[in-house]
């Protein structure tokens, strides 16, 4: 997901934030809240993001992203939100287990795509990089922004997606998409045994070194080939298909590709986490910029409905 963003901010007045308001529809816990704002903002800038290039904040500083989500949510058709993949797979989920359709799950994550629309919406946005499971998101905020334009006047631009149809779904140690819910991750800025660990997990089937293999069934390939050379991935995919190769030396070549790719870093991830001042400080910052883009968006909207600007 890093790699094409910063890609696109070549072309674009980019825009990235830290959506620590989202994470509370799961995260009951602040310090964890709080630990996984700083890794992921310096994740960002050791892999490369230029504070001074981009717009870089937490969404949690923009206030008026909040105040847009209300607005947005009484223009908002609830059968809209009963569509979205999110909210639709919990409710199969309870009804697979035989509960009540909407047992356990809160109204943040039902509105989840409102709020997404709001951080949208709000700055005018013309594109937004999405993986496939994203894209219906973008497809309720044109919905939403249409509806509020045939409302109250044309003011919302509606955003297009961008889905880089090269891109793949990482998936985790188990095959499934990599997602700390599922604790299926590799921390790529761990110590060098926690990686090497990790990466000894990932599941693989019975077959012996010599037996041919499918490498797009393979949990290992899948993961080596976002971080291999292209000829290298093209090569490996032979060695899979004619046989002569063992799990534990792809592993083993993972391995190596990852401290490769992420080794030199781990040290300025580390030093940005120790003092997370200098992070705070590029947040702000970026929030100061973000809400000078917001504020006369919401003002105009405020105005469109009626309501009085202070």
């Amino acid at each position: 997901m890093i790699r094409p963003a910063l890609e696109l901010a070549d072309d674009y007045r980019s825009l990235y934030f830290i959506a620590d308001y989202h994470a509370l529809t799961t995260t009951r816990d602040p310090a964890e809240l709080n630990r996984r704002i700083y890794e992921v903002a310096a994740t960002w800038l050791v892999l490369g993001l230029d504070p001074e290039q981009v717009t870089f904040f937490r969404q949690s500083d923009i206030p008026e992203v909040f105040e847009m989500a209300w607005i947005l949510s009484c223009v908002t058709a609830k059968g809209l939100l009963n569509r979205a993949h999110a909210y639709k797979a919990a409710v199969e989920e309870n009804r697979r287990v035989h509960k009540d359709r909407d047992a356990g799950i809160n109204a943040g994550v039902f509105n989840y795509p409102v709020l997404m629309a709001a951080d949208i919406l709000l700055f005018q946005t013309d594109t937004v990089p999405v993986g496939h499971d994203q894209k219906q998101h973008i497809e309720i905020a044109r919905d939403i922004a249409a509806e509020f334009n045939t409302t109250f006047g044309r003011v919302l631009r509606k955003p297009r997606e961008s889905v880089r149809h090269d891109a793949m779904i990482v998936p985790g140690l188990d095959g499934r998409k990599m997602s700390k819910s599922y604790r299926n991750t590799i921390p790529i800025f761990a110590p060098p045994e926690v990686i090497r660990k990790r990466v000894m997990q990932i599941r693989t089937d019975s077959k012996r070194p010599e037996d041919p293999k499918d490498p797009d069934r393979c949990n290992i390939f899948a993961i080596y080939r976002h971080f291999a050379a292209p000829e290298a991935v093209t090569s490996k995919r032979k060695e899979y298909r004619s046989g002569g190769i063992a799990y534990s030396d792809m592993k083993q070549e993972l391995i190596d590709l990852l401290e490769t790719g992420f080794g030199s870093q781990r040290q300025t991830f580390h030093h940005l986490l120790k003092d997370p001042s200098g992070i705070d400080r590029i947040l702000k910052a970026g929030a100061v910029r973000a809400r000078t883009l917001a504020r006369p968006v919401l003002e105009e909207v405020r105005r469109r409905t009626g309501i009085e600007n202070s």
